[in-house]
């Protein structure tokens, strides 16, 4: 399987670029394929919302690979809208889609969608979010989710100084992710093993004392509401102390503490913005890195994430077995789902313009350079 993604991934990728730089998504919900490319069959691909760049990119990249083998794809945006989707599975199953790719709003909530696709024989990839509590999930394609949270650990380490910190105690924050995500647990966890050690010798503090993924998560991972708890922090428990740090799962996440931050006096060269990583790499979070507020993000490239997928599909409707799966790490809470797990960056404006621009995940004109 790895072998496969290694000969071929790269030209996804460029052919993926292409669509990128050409603006090949078309508008609305629904985006199908092209007539030169009907002869494999029909492969439905649902993201979760349009609301947010990096699904977009992922669409782009999946819906291009695919195209670029011959599938016809019929690719859709939910909105971040539960029963829509459930709707556009079920859609695609009356349509005979030859494979489905998911990634889904709540992991939880397509049981009965998934059943009928079984039923009808049809193989289902989990998307970068893990399709939950169902035995009708063929296939998980993601980043290594534990590792993306110790590098979100790495990044507060290396950001605070921690192994050899001008004082202590530092006081941090944690935000986690939506709670109905079951990626937010390996960030959540490789995180805070990753920190454990310095909250056990006093170099780290939890100034609110709120941890636990059920106090600090972000339902949908919204920024607003990121932004909102921020701001009640700040304002309960940061009148006598300084906030040195902040745990964050997502980029938008990231900007808005900043945000909320930078509204009670922090950015100064007497109260410095506390360190704030971040996950996805966006634009936004690119330029605040460059300007030195977001120190740093894991980037996890969409396109390495694309590429993998339509290999997937293409040796499952192949009549290929993969191989070269992760068969232990991710269970759904009703098997063992065998995974493609790639690797993850962590960014800082140290190697932005190495790891984004050269390779060219974000242009130089997109990053104002």
């Amino acid at each position: 399987m790895y072998k496969k993604i290694a000969a071929i991934g790269l030209g996804l990728v460029l052919a993926v670029g292409s669509v990128f730089a050409g603006g090949g998504r078309q508008s609305g919900g629904t985006s199908g394929g092209t007539t030169a490319s009907a002869g494999k069959g029909l492969v439905g691909v649902l993201m979760p919302t349009r609301s947010e760049e990096r699904w977009i990119k992922d669409g782009d990249a999946v819906k291009a690979g695919l195209e670029q083998l011959g599938y016809t794809v019929e690719l859709q945006y939910a909105d971040d809208d539960i029963p829509t989707q459930v709707r556009q599975l079920e859609d695609l199953i009356t349509k005979g889609a030859k494979a489905l790719v998911i990634a889904s709003i709540d992991g939880s909530s397509l049981s009965n969608g998934l059943a009928e696709a079984a039923a009808a024989k049809i193989p289902v990839i989990s998307y970068d979010r893990l399709l939950m509590r169902s035995p009708n999930v063929d296939y998980y394609v993601s980043f290594d989710n534990y590792k993306v949270g110790q590098q979100m650990g790495d990044i507060l380490i290396k950001g605070m100084n921690l192994d050899s910190p001008a004082k202590k105690p530092l006081i941090i924050e944690l935000f986690a992710g939506s709670p109905d995500d079951n990626n937010s647990v390996g960030f959540y966890d490789g995180a805070m093993d990753k920190l454990k050690p310095y909250f056990d010798n006093g170099t780290l503090l939890i100034g609110s004392g709120q941890q636990g993924r059920d106090v600090v998560g972000t339902l949908r991972w919204d920024a607003a509401e990121a932004m909102k708890r921020m701001e009640n922090l700040l304002s309960a428990y940061y009148t006598s102390q300084t906030l040195d740090g902040i745990l964050s799962p997502y980029d938008p996440i990231s900007l808005s503490c900043l945000e909320a931050c930078k509204a009670v006096g922090y950015g100064t060269a007497d109260k410095p913005l506390p360190v704030v990583g971040g996950q996805d790499c966006i634009i936004a979070s690119c330029k605040s890195i460059l300007a030195g507020e977001q120190y740093a993000t894991v980037l996890k490239d969409t396109r390495s994430l694309g590429a993998a997928t339509v290999i997937l599909v293409d040796t499952i409707l192949n009549g290929e077995t993969p191989t070269g799966l992760d068969t232990s790490s991710y269970h759904n809470g009703s098997k063992i789902v065998p995974s493609l797990l790639l690797d993850s960056v962590i960014v800082t404006k140290e190697n932005l313009i190495s790891a984004v621009v050269d390779t060219g995940y974000h242009t130089a004109a997109e990053l104002g350079l």
